[in-house]
């Protein structure tokens, strides 16, 4: 079992702009890819962004041109940069991996935006 651990969410106003952090307990070169989702409050867990090992990177429309996904191999450690960041942005940010055929969770960081 990998452990995935979240941070960097908060309460920002709209517009504003947060990165968040996922750092991965093994290296994440040995990863066959990790992403972001978001789930809002009544919601089901939805993908955001997603990277592979190969930094080929994958945004949703709905986050298109305003997310970034990146990693840090050295760190371990995947971001997504939020920018112009929406009301409807509010969730719970999960980061996810596969290693293995394995799916790996993270708790969490919350989101809120502001109007």
């Amino acid at each position: 079992q990998v452990q995935l651990v979240e941070s960097g969410g908060g309460l920002v106003q709209a517009g504003g702009s947060l990165r968040l952090s996922c750092a991965a307990s093994r290296s994440i070169l040995v990863s066959n890819h990790m992403a972001w989702y978001h789930q809002a409050p009544g919601k089901q867990r939805e993908l955001v962004a997603s990277i592979n090992s190969g930094g080929l990177a994958y945004d949703t429309d709905s986050v298109k041109g305003r997310f970034t996904i990146a990693r840090d191999n050295a760190k371990n450690t995947v971001y997504l940069q939020t920018n112009s960041l929406k009301r409807e942005d509010t969730a719970v940010y999960y980061c996810g991996a596969d290693y293995n055929g394995m799916d790996n969770w993270g708790k969490g960081t919350l989101v809120t935006v502001s109007s």
